[in-house]
């Protein structure tokens, strides 16, 4: 049994060593999500805004999973399939989005939203929303995070519909 395992050790250091693997598909093996898959139609990397002079960033599946499973985590109990439970006006369509004020239709304005939260209108502090922290989701989570909600938003059915 120690021997097997030490050969098998042995065997991904051998690969990672060589290139055939790399440590980072080691430690984040994820599990591409279904629903990514499916309704995000992320086989292949997807590119989506940056920010609004027309900058791009490729996200792939594993991307969008991870940034999947943080909305589940921390923002699925108000933002049910697109919805904004607190403001049942105001969704997380892509119309919605871009209509903000600023807009929060690219993923630095999501971003930047999520660290420091303001109403619809841009008027005041969001108190529907935390202000989410560098010690709570690191900048890339947010990112993964972003993507996920701006993908969802551009294709997936159902999304940030009024009736749910």
């Amino acid at each position: 049994m120690l021997k097997s395992v030490c050969w098998r050790w042995l065997g991904i250091i051998v690969l990672v060593v060589f290139g055939a693997v790399s440590t980072p598909d080691l430690v984040w093996a994820a599990e591409i999500d279904p629903y990514v898959q499916r309704y995000l139609k992320a086989s292949e990397p997807i590119s989506l805004p940056l920010n609004q002079e027309g900058e791009s960033r490729s996200f792939t599946a594993d991307d969008l999973s991870v940034g999947k499973r943080l909305f589940e985590e921390n923002c699925k109990s108000c933002h049910v399939g697109g919805a904004t439970l607190p403001n049942p006006l105001v969704s997380l369509s892509l119309e919605d989005l871009k209509g903000a004020t600023p807009p929060r239709n690219t993923i630095g304005a999501l971003v930047a939203f999520q660290r420091e939260p303001l109403t619809y209108d841009g008027q005041d502090f969001g108190f529907g929303c935390r202000e989410v922290s560098e010690r709570w989701l690191t900048a890339g989570e947010l990112e993964n995070l972003a993507a996920f909600v701006l993908r969802a938003a551009e294709v997936a059915p159902g999304w940030g519909i009024e009736r749910f």
